[in-house]
């Protein structure tokens, strides 16, 4: 039963609503005057460490695009770049420091007729555009709208957003429970908002508080088997 809570609690989809922002209240704020419409830059390349949440924000930032209205393309490490189409008005492309040499190219075409028709145009990597090694042309590109580092939350960033995240389910999160979890588990907050929220059920299921016993009890591999 406690394998089965972990199981089921995946990371909750990327939102802007859920992306705790720490030193990343400006962009944050342009990513959502962006969705709204409102008359800001339209191409955006954001960077940071493995972590950062610049994953989060892509994601995030399209798929309001999308639920607003706006034909989109979110386009993953692995996955190839999209045709130019007239429907299109906004693509996402994570990772392109990735980017093979056919995808450079046609990456480099969709980012100028986006340009072109007032689309938008939204990129994250590991490293700002001069580092990248990519085609020439393409590092220009990326360099033309707004360039912006995503700071990774400190410690305390991160026990505020995990408790907040409690906060929202209705439970309390003692200290210890937020010591644990960022010294012993993946440090991603999205993989340690899914564990509390398997926390949340299991404590429900078993009707007892939340407490750091519970976490450990839950987190016990030498039980899976014997319930």
């Amino acid at each position: 039963m406690k394998q089965l809570a972990l199981t089921l609690a995946p990371a909750p989809a990327p939102a802007l609503a859920n992306f705790f922002p720490g030193h990343n209240s400006e962009l944050l704020a342009l990513l959502r005057n962006l969705v709204a419409g409102r008359d800001v830059e339209r191409s955006i390349y954001l960077w940071g460490d493995a972590g950062s949440g610049r994953s989060h924000l892509l994601r995030a930032t399209i798929a309001a695009l999308n639920a607003a209205g706006l034909v989109c393309a979110q386009v993953s490490r692995g996955d190839p770049i999209p045709a130019p189409s007239a429907d299109l008005r906004a693509v996402a492309v994570d990772d392109v420091e990735t980017l093979d040499a056919r995808n450079q190219r046609a990456f480099f075409n969709l980012y100028n007729q986006l340009r072109e028709r007032a689309g938008i145009v939204l990129a994250a990597g590991n490293a700002p555009p001069a580092r990248l090694k990519l085609r020439p042309e393409l590092v220009t590109r990326l360099g033309w709208g707004l360039v912006y580092q995503v700071q990774a939350l400190s410690d305390d960033e991160k026990a505020q957003a995990l408790k907040r995240h409690a906060a929202s389910r209705s439970f309390d999160l003692p200290d210890g429970v937020i010591d644990y979890l960022l010294r012993h588990l993946s440090r991603d907050l999205p993989s340690l908002m899914s564990v509390l929220d398997a926390l949340d059920r299991y404590s429900l299921e078993v009707k007892r508080p939340i407490t750091l016993p519970l976490l450990k009890e839950l987190l016990r591999p030498e039980d899976y088997d014997s319930r």
